[in-house]
């Protein structure tokens, strides 16, 4: 079977397309995106981000350390952050999270889980009702 309706310029423009995807963050790119202001950065996060962020960001003046290790799991990831290390605490150990652009808006607890995931095995003996006629030893 041949390819009649094979086209290689269109398929070579769909694998163009396809290689390299820019960031957007609600239809503001990247690079826009890192050029905004304090006001209309609060403008595009959801409701609780906003009020979040409406009590002020203190930025230094600085840039960030190679990792920077905190506590502050309800932290807004802003475009600032994009690129660098922080280590957050999940109540037990520092979790090193790289802050990636498909992390903005979102908090940083979300990505240091404070739990583990629950394993489950073969059920013990009480699990069941039939399990009871089963002698111990």
């Amino acid at each position: 079977m041949a390819d009649a309706d094979y086209d290689p310029v269109a398929a070579a423009e769909l694998k163009k397309r396809r290689a390299f995807r820019k960031f957007s963050y609600r239809g503001v790119e990247l690079d826009d995106l890192l050029s905004l202001g304090s006001d209309d950065l609060r403008t595009l996060f959801h409701a609780r981000a906003r009020r979040k962020l409406q009590r002020g960001l203190r930025r230094k003046p600085m840039g960030l350390p190679a990792e920077c290790r905190t506590h502050l799991r309800n932290m807004i990831v802003v475009p600032e952050l994009i690129g660098s290390v922080v280590a957050v605490y999940n109540g037990k150990v520092f979790n090193s999270v790289e802050i990636r652009p498909e992390m903005v808006g979102h908090y940083l607890g979300e990505f240091s889980i404070s739990y583990t995931p629950v394993k489950h095995g073969r059920p013990g003996i009480g699990a069941t009702h039939s399990s009871r006629f089963i002698p111990l030893k």
